[in-house]
């Protein structure tokens, strides 16, 4: 070290001393990951080694999120076990994976699943099978395992220096904007009971059983925004909420949200409120599904090129680990990976798969896990909630891993914050993923407003990135044509994406897999009770 350089140092030290100001301590250690981008861009330019293998197999599986496992999950339920699922990333399970350090486990990305309503027959299904959803699944309100319920306190606000119960904002909020609240939360359960002239819910989950009555179906021509100010809705608190809904479930602003799919988060459930977690997330629900697939997944295969012939699919994988192809030949194929991919896979893409393609946005996301010491102070006696959202921030706030515990036990805990990159263009927005360092320092800051103390309890934070996490339901895309072209698929081939929807939710993705996989065992002649 220079001299002069050392006696900075200490003058700065005497000068903080001096001053009575405190040090601030280091960034702790971490780790910055995220999708394999190095592989996955190699499509832009393929320059992958020619196939020297080629394997048989009835149906081909491409992508291992919860689309492409849930396809698995029901071939093999039919006693088809004659597939293999293509993955591109170490281990399947898309934005539902999961880390783990020594304190406890954490999600990477999703991390809770409401209550599924009875539409959501597949997802039910699957909750009875894993033994979470207890007795007739088909039930108006079926019981379910306690430790995955998600114990009080569920969620808090933090506005205005105060932490409050629950997230509409109520600290010092006039009677009229009160009134609004009671009048948009009256307009939600009307919206909740209201059916077509085919008896089907205004707003299902999965969107697919939706009523397709033309006046609400043109709410996809507008922004959520739009139909607030269209209805009268000015109270700051709701327009907040409302946005925060958007931001939590699509990754994108009210003012950017189709008011169709905006009101679907309010209308499409039964208003219960609860939910199911674990510390991982919903890396469990992803592992219960992988079961069924076990031994029948290739990670770390890139799929590089898609021909589909007279007869059966053509797929040239890349096998990362080995640094060689393979070509897999399959009588059909289950495309469930994202949409964008397919322009840059398939040999021949059909010109309306294109033209659907065209003008779909993908929201990115941050997902950081902070290990901390013990858990941050609370003021004025609340309680740390499972869910911690702070007002007037760019972020989502956080979740705490160790909060299904069965008791509180003090020490140390790993919360989970997360910040969906809605502000500017994707391509900008893209280039915002870097820099391990530079998230830390914005994490750490948002997260001093309640809790001043955090830089001293934080030991680790580790960076998550998802640069194309989940498709923006934009105005027009949900109901204007373009996703359409996939929902019926095609000879020898089906669309399992969560894409297909429009809608980056987990019973989107399980019904678009399920329902893949039993037209694919309709081809095949192979027989099935249907999930759906």
């Amino acid at each position: 070290m220079r001299r002069r350089d050392f006696l900075a140092g200490v003058s700065a030290t005497g000068l903080l001393a001096a001053c009575g100001a405190k040090a601030i301590p280091p960034l702790p250690p971490g780790i910055l990951s995220g999708a394999n981008d190095t592989l996955g861009h190699r499509l832009r330019k393929p320059d992958f080694p020619a196939p020297t293998e080629m394997r048989r197999t009835t149906v081909a599986i491409v992508g291992g999120g919860i689309g492409g496992l849930s396809a698995a999950w029901k071939l093999a339920r039919a006693g088809c076990d004659d597939f293999l699922l293509l993955e591109m990333e170490h281990e399947a399970g898309g934005n539902s994976r999961a880390g783990r350090n020594e304190v406890s486990a954490h999600p990477l990305g999703a991390h809770y699943l409401p209550l599924p309503p009875r539409e959501s027959r597949a997802t039910r299904a699957l909750l009875a099978e894993l033994g979470v959803l207890q007795g007739d699944p088909d039930a108006a309100h079926p019981a379910y395992a306690e430790e995955y319920l998600c114990h009080a306190p569920h969620e808090r606000l933090y506005t205005n220096g105060y932490w409050q119960d629950g997230l509409w904002p109520t600290l010092g909020v006039p009677k009229a904007e009160r009134e609004q609240y009671a009048r948009f939360q009256d307009q939600g359960a009307e919206l909740r009971r209201r059916r077509d002239a085919s008896g089907r819910r205004a707003f299902a989950l999965p969107l697919a059983l939706s009523g397709q009555d033309p006046q609400l179906l043109a709410l996809d021509r507008i922004t959520l925004r739009d139909w607030l100010q269209r209805e009268g809705y000015t109270a700051p608190g709701l327009l907040w909420l409302t946005d925060y809904a958007c931001r939590d479930d699509y990754g994108t602003s009210a003012a950017q949200t189709s008011a169709w799919a905006g009101l679907h988060y309010f209308a499409c459930r039964d208003g219960e409120g609860q939910v199911l977690t674990a510390p991982e997330g919903n890396a469990w629900l992803a592992r219960g599904l992988a079961r069924a697939a076990a031994g029948r997944v290739q990670q770390n295969a890139l799929v590089f090129r898609v021909e589909q012939r007279k007869k059966d699919s053509v797929c040239d994988v890349y096998l990362a680990a080995e640094n060689r192809s393979i070509r897999i030949i399959s009588r059909e194929l289950i495309w469930a990976a994202p949409l964008f991919l397919i322009p840059h896979v398939f040999a021949a893409p059909r010109p309306e798969w294109l033209a659907a393609i065209r003008g779909a946005e993908y929201a990115p996301w941050i997902v950081a896990n902070l290990t901390l010491t013990e858990a941050p102070q609370t003021r004025a006696g609340h309680p740390l909630a499972w869910d911690n959202v702070l007002h007037d921030s760019a972020a989502l706030g956080y979740v705490v891993a160790t909060h299904q515990q069965l008791r509180y036990a003090p020490g140390p805990t790993v919360i989970t914050w997360y910040r969906a990159l809605q502000e500017e263009s994707a391509s900008r927005q893209r280039r915002l993923l870097q820099g391990r360092e530079a998230w830390a320092e914005e994490i750490l800051t948002d997260l001093s407003r309640p809790h001043p103390e955090i830089r001293e309890l934080t030991t680790r934070i580790d960076v998550h990135r998802h640069a194309h996490a989940m498709i923006r339901p934009l105005p027009g895309r949900l109901w204007g044509g373009s996703r359409q072209v996939f929902e019926k698929g095609g000879a020898g081939i089906q669309f399992a994406h969560a894409d297909v929807s429009g809608l980056s939710l987990f019973e989107e993705a399980n019904y678009r897999g399920v329902l893949a996989a039993e037209r694919t065992l309709a081809r095949l002649g192979v027989s099935f009770a249907s999930s759906l």
